[in-house]
């Protein structure tokens, strides 16, 4: 892949780095706190904005899917308008998932919901391409670059363990790579992993270690391409390099990994990972960290300190079935219990946290702080959400509660991800869709001239500005300090503490902070943008907001 994209970067105009605006402490002990406390914009590419009409349909794909089972337009130049503009840094954001962007099946198929194209992402055909509905490599190499000028790190979608589905357009994979059955019937370890998660899965074979010949299609497609030999001499470099045996996982994590080499990609969220030997992930995270010291040792001027490379893993379930944020950190297949923060894994994907989303302000965050903290997940991360692709029982699916939604995700501890539309309420009803479709509607810009979604969009601004600005509101220690009106700190060695309170009237209201804040300090309400000094061990607000986000005046 490298020789393709040499040139690209120059070519661009984007040798030359900015410095980025972000915190580059780093931790001596567990997690980097710039990833437990990160806001993480996850969307589905296609879905977020068509900046290039021009690709909407590509590969012979067809206007003739399910309701939204289709693709739709969406794009990198459209993630990229939004970069330029400033909307993720105006969010707050840290870091932007995209869903996979390798090149997907052609075809479309049906698994019961409705003619369906590869739109997701996560029906990867060739995992050293960028599938052209979504753009190119010139395009992809822009993004990173542009998100690394506003100081946002990039994640990357990894599919290391199946195929797309096999169509008329893609056929099957040799069975030296991948198992077309069983399917998964979730009896032990093998039950779940060595099986294919629905029908017309194929699950590649990540438990061999026999050497394999690549897929006669691939080598095919690369040839007409123009690029077989470039693939095949950096395979080879790679073996020659690593010792590894060519068996399937092996050409897989060097594929992924050469998008960490060529772009200088941040970290990873791992797809189905409870589904993969755990092994495999520990294996990927290695030769992820090197890549990126290849990275950072050819592009000393780009590099945004000296972070670790990032992995957050899908392991679906955690914390809302029996292990996880309150039940410890082992998922128990029943005949052998894993640890998936022992392999490779800084994060993990909280599902538990929509589920607890209607609790009262304190029983959630204390709940939380305590697990994070002295409890079975001190030093490692979680990632909250209320809403995602493909949990139906998401928090608040009817935007009813949109306002509170937002308030208790951007001020909970741990890292938080937003689903593309909840800053602007996007509808997760559709009623001419089936199944997950429904959660995957396109990103209602138009509502932007509804004052309510405005309204709804700033608060949601000034909740991730006050996170960014502060690593102790997801990093740091949760400590409660009145009930009426609601009031808590978060401290963090060595970083600003920060107060919050909440539930208050309009007007001026006034809240104790002395335990936290030194008499004579400076504070300022992230919320109002006022600044007051601390007296007699309280500060003072006069503002027709509800809340008081208040950290160190001299800090954001």
């Amino acid at each position: 892949m490298k020789k393709r994209i040499a040139g690209v970067l120059a070519g661009l105009g984007l040798l030359a780095g900015c410095g980025p605006a972000v915190d580059t402490a780093v931790a001596k002990d567990g997690v980097d706190p710039f990833w437990r406390n990160a806001t993480v914009y996850f969307m589905l590419p296609d879905r977020f904005a068509n900046g290039n009409p021009g690709n909407d349909l590509a590969y012979g794909r067809r206007d003739d899917a399910a309701p939204l089972r289709g693709f739709m337009g969406g794009d990198l130049q459209g993630v990229i308008d939004k970069l330029e503009v400033g909307y993720f840094n105006d969010l707050g954001v840290n870091a932007i998932w995209m869903s996979p962007l390798y090149e997907q099946i052609q075809g479309a198929t049906d698994e019961g919901t409705g003619r369906t194209y590869a739109y997701h992402g996560y029906w990867p055909r060739d995992w050293t391409a960028v599938d052209r509905n979504f753009g190119t490599e010139a395009e992809l190499a822009q993004l990173i670059e542009t998100a690394r000028s506003k100081g946002i790190r990039v994640l990357l979608d990894v599919v290391i363990n199946h195929t797309g589905p096999v169509t008329e357009q893609d056929p099957l994979a040799p069975q030296s790579w991948v198992r077309p059955a069983p399917t998964c019937d979730w009896q032990g370890f093998s039950g779940t992993v060595s099986c294919t998660l629905v029908e017309n899965l194929p699950d590649i074979l990540t438990e061999s270690e026999e050497p394999v010949e690549l897929p006669p299609q691939l080598l095919d497609k690369w040839q007409r391409e123009g690029r077989l030999e470039q693939e095949l001499a950096e395979l080879d470099a790679f073996f020659d390099r690593t010792g590894y045996p060519r068996a399937p996982k092996y050409y897989l994590v060097k594929w992924a990994t050469d998008w960490v080499r060529d772009y200088g990609v941040d970290g990873f969220r791992v797809d189905t990972t409870k589904h993969v030997e755990p092994e495999v992930w520990a294996l990927l995270k290695k030769e992820a960290r090197q890549a990126l010291a290849e990275w950072r040792a050819e592009n000393p001027h780009k590099a945004p300190g000296d972070r670790d490379f990032f992995m957050v893993g899908e392991v679906y379930g955690f914390g809302a079935n029996d292990f996880g944020v309150t039940r410890g950190r082992n998922y128990d297949f029943g005949d052998r219990q894993v640890d998936f923060y022992n392999y490779g894994f800084d994060s993990l994907i909280n599902f538990d946290f929509s589920q607890r989303a209607g609790e009262d302000w304190e029983t959630l965050f204390s709940t939380y702080g305590e697990n994070l903290h002295g409890g079975p997940l001190d030093g490692v991360g979680v990632l909250n959400y209320l809403t995602s692709h493909d949990d139906m029982n998401s928090f608040d699916r009817k935007r009813q509660r949109a306002r509170e939604a937002a308030t208790k995700l951007m001020l909970a501890p741990g890292a938080v991800q937003i689903y593309y539309g909840d800053e602007l309420a996007r509808p997760l009803h559709a009623p001419e869709a089936k199944g997950d479709a429904q959660l995957r509607s396109a990103m209602n810009w138009e509502d932007l001239e509804r004052q309510d979604t405005r309204e709804l969009l700033e608060h949601w601004q000034k909740l991730g500005q006050f996170r960014r600005a502060h690593l102790a509101v997801g990093a740091g220690e949760h400590h409660k300090l009145a009930d009426q009106p609601y009031t808590f700190a978060r401290t963090l060695d060595g970083k600003p503490s920060v107060v919050v309170a909440l539930d208050l009237g309009a007007g001026e209201k006034q809240v104790p902070v002395g335990d936290v804040f030194a008499e004579g300090s400076v504070l300022k309400d992230f919320y109002s943008g006022q600044e007051a000094r601390v007296k007699d061990g309280a500060v003072t607000i006069d503002s027709a907001f509800d809340m008081l986000l208040l950290g160190p005046a001299n800090k954001g």
